[in-house]
């Protein structure tokens, strides 16, 4: 096997893969030809293809035999409500739709290492569940529908990747441990008496009691959470009143809460509702608080990773430099899949200053070097074909 050949041979391919998606981009759920597109790419490969699984997801399964471990590989394919402003040849042709954070790329990768793996079944020493998945970028993902659907059964390992336009192409960014956090988000009413601007002694002011709840919540995380442990707590919407004289009834507050252990989540959970709960007393307010659970954080399982950094090592055709990073603070749903079997996610370098594709991800300039395709497909491949000489 000349993986190096191989990848070079299927690479216009998987650009002309990427292209389409790129030129037709569609949202979180509403993914409808996306997956006629994708199983039209794959139906005539040697592939045990389910449809719809989990919603608008597709499996593709590749089994060789059941004395052999499984392992399972992941790519998205949804996009993101925003304007492409790019002067190519494949700019989204959907007004205020596009794939601008690199889903299009992850896609075409697994494409391509479907096409290669199941050439060379017969020496593959692992069974391969190659996951397409729908609605990464919306709540509450598709990850968690095709879990539940029993994608993960019988899945000794899960691999995945991720563009990342901040790094050189062709690099590969990990992290030792958690790689992304648990993304909640938290919806306040803080409920009052309204009234007269100029009476504000016959009023319980809600916007006062809210103002102060946005100083008490910041208090969270600089008295209560463990400084050797992270979190962030931060107010991105704040709204109540409808005229310059009148003094509102209610005001809403909503934000985000982000954070990496369990335990330090339902601290900041539960904190959240008492100071409500305080605030509410001190200014003789009622409240109303919701507290959603997103995605959970991603932790790197140590074996897992340690293969994939050292498998990529071997005979390097288009991978370039390992560079450890720091986690980040956003969120993932790939980390349902490693809540069931070890899983490692690495950040594929696509950014190129010359070619103007290190623009950040979810900007409406963003594209990819398609040179970073060959190596995310030979990542993929050698996940693949090691795994059996762990």
């Amino acid at each position: 096997m000349n993986l190096k050949e191989e990848i070079n041979a299927i690479y216009d391919d998987m650009v002309g893969i990427r292209r389409h998606m790129h030129m037709y981009p569609e949202l979180s759920f509403q993914e409808e030809n996306t997956k006629r597109y994708i199983y039209d790419q794959i139906k005539d490969l040697d592939l045990d293809i389910t449809r719809d699984f989990g919603g608008n997801g597709i499996v593709a399964r590749l089994h060789v035999s059941d004395d052999l471990p499984t392992v399972a590989l992941r790519a998205d394919f949804d996009a993101l409500p925003i304007q492409d402003e790019k002067d190519v040849p494949y700019r989204s042709k959907k007004p205020g739709v596009m794939h601008a954070c690199g889903h299009d790329g992850h896609t075409a990768m697994l494409i391509g290492a479907e096409k290669i793996l199941t050439a060379h079944k017969d020496k593959l020493p692992v069974n391969v569940v190659f996951i397409h998945q729908h609605a990464e970028e919306n709540l509450p993902g598709g990850a968690i529908g095709m879990v539940k659907a029993g994608v993960m059964e019988g899945v000794d390992a899960v691999f995945g990747l991720h563009l990342a336009s901040h790094l050189p192409t062709g690099s590969i960014g990990y992290v030792r441990g958690f790689t992304q956090a648990n993304a909640d988000s938290f919806s306040i009413e803080v409920k009052g008496k309204g009234g007269h601007g100029a009476e504000p002694h016959r009023n319980n002011d809600a916007i006062v009691a809210a103002a102060h709840l946005i100083q008490q919540i910041q208090t969270i995380t600089s008295r209560n959470v463990d400084p050797l442990k992270s979190a962030v707590i931060s107010v991105g919407q704040f709204k109540g009143g409808s005229a310059f004289n009148v003094m509102p009834s209610a005001v809403h507050v909503n934000g985000t809460a982000r954070t990496f252990e369990p335990d330090v989540r339902e601290l900041v959970s539960r904190r959240l509702e008492e100071v409500c709960e305080g605030v509410g007393k001190s200014f003789d307010v009622e409240y109303d608080i919701n507290f959603h659970y997103g995605y959970p954080s991603m932790k790197n399982d140590l074996d897992i990773l340690d293969y994939s950094l050292e498998v990529v090592s071997r005979d390097v055709s288009f991978v370039g430099e390992l560079i450890e990073r720091e986690p980040k603070m956003g969120g993932e749903d790939f980390a349902y899949y490693a809540q069931e079997a070890p899983g490692a996610f690495l950040m594929l370098g696509t950014g190129n200053a010359e070619l103007g594709t290190d623009y950040p991800h979810h900007h409406e300039m963003f594209d990819m070097d398609e040179e970073g395709l060959k190596a995310g497909v030979e990542m993929f491949v050698k996940f693949v074909m090691n795994f059996g000489k762990r």
